[in-house]
């Protein structure tokens, strides 16, 4: 109906036909489904809001966005329907607000809404609210901002290891010179100088330890698969970190399902991946409480799923944000690296890894790894539209 239509027609209506008014609410009717249509075909989410904080209507997108359910939300406050946000402050029927927000229910996204009055004639009568996840987008910035990181580190990775590599290797070479002049003096003088020395040595083999660490950790390797029981590997690992976690009194609890299919692996790589994951378990418990590390490797039709958790100390959120930055560690004396390394390996075996902790209850990783390796492959062309003409 035309603007303005309904107003025109409100002080008339006594003086119609029946059947007019009856046909002038059908189209009305008619009209709202439409538009009802029209939202719930939205990929944005749509809430509608009176004026005392009570949603009037909302779409399925934004019931998808909030964990809804949309005919026992409308009525209710949208403070209760969305708990976190100070809505009341928020419905300055004065201004217009524009803001991004995170929810965690009922699954993490980041979504942006669009809060603006809506007046009829110069009385407010309500609040529009449109939504927008952006979600997916904030994924891929990250995934850029990761890459970008990353291709800097490596540019960086060749510097490393001219501009140290080859200075720790002269002196190297000059320590060995030192230590055949100190052989030959005498055992009074050559105690003290035998003992600076073996530090010098330390410290050298250190910063190279360091720099390999670094190398590995960004440099892209060459995969030499071959087939690898998972279940197997992990057994391995762990006695050789049998010593280490006896004399920390930590349990080691096993879930490894029978049968298990062989993958196309890199051994090396792999028996490194469990073996930072299994030690940085063991440094996160507590000598003071039971330690308890449970390791799982389950597999179903398309994937090999690898779990390792912890009782230990946690990480904090602070501490996972900065998690796969280098020489960013939690430990002292650690580098920061083992994590990268871990998912770096695990990627270039076209997998996937994920952390989970809460400070004071512990850490969870799980290594998602396909059960083939994938390949490229062309995409199905669009369907062509056939014309049919008249």
């Amino acid at each position: 109906m035309k603007s303005g239509f309904l107003e025109k027609l409100r002080p008339r209506l006594d003086r119609l036909d029946p059947s007019v008014v009856q046909s002038i609410v059908d189209r009305l009717l008619q009209e709202k489904s439409f538009f009802l249509q029209v939202f719930e075909a939205l990929h944005e989410g749509v809430i509608l809001i009176g004026t005392d904080g009570r949603v009037t209507f909302l779409n399925a997108a934004a019931s998808r966005f909030f964990g809804l359910d949309v005919e026992l939300s409308v009525g209710k406050k949208l403070g209760d329907l969305v708990r976190g946000m100070d809505w009341p402050s928020l419905m300055d029927q004065a201004r217009v607000v524009s803001r991004d927000m995170e929810v965690f229910y009922p699954e993490r996204r980041y979504l942006h809404f669009y809060l603006a009055p809506i007046a009829d004639s110069e009385t407010p009568s309500g609040f529009v609210m449109i939504i927008n996840d952006l979600t997916s987008n904030r994924a891929e910035t990250q995934a850029t901002i990761e890459s970008e990181r990353l291709g800097a580190l490596t540019l960086l990775a060749a510097g490393v290891a001219h501009e140290i590599g080859n200075p720790l290797n002269s002196l190297g070479i000059h320590l060995q010179l030192l230590d055949r002049k100190i052989k030959k003096l005498a055992a009074t003088e050559r105690q003290m100088l035998e003992d600076h020395l073996a530090t010098a040595r330390q410290e050298i083999q250190r910063l190279d330890s360091i720099l390999k660490q670094f190398l590995q950790a960004i440099r892209p390797s060459t995969l030499r698969r071959e087939p690898v029981k998972l279940d197997e590997l992990c057994r391995d690992v762990l006695r050789l970190l049998e010593p280490e976690l006896s004399e920390r009194g930590i349990g080691v609890v096993l879930d490894l399902d029978a049968d298990l299919p062989v993958l196309q692996l890199d051994a090396v790589q792999m028996q490194q991946v469990f073996h930072n994951l299994l030690r940085n378990a063991a440094q996160a418990v507590s000598q003071d409480s039971e330690g308890r590390i449970t390791v799982e490797i389950h597999s179903n039709d398309y994937e090999m799923q690898v779990l390792i958790a912890d009782n230990g100390m946690g990480i904090s959120p602070e501490q996972m944000g900065i998690m796969f930055e280098p020489f960013r560690s939690t430990k002292e004396g650690g580098t920061g690296l083992g994590l990268l390394i871990v998912r770096r390996i695990i990627r270039e075996h076209g997998g996937e890894m994920e952390i989970e902790s809460r400070e004071g209850s512990g850490t969870r990783v799980s290594l998602f790894l396909p059960l083939a390796a994938k390949k490229a492959r062309l995409l199905p062309e669009p369907e062509q539209v056939i014309e049919i003409s008249s």
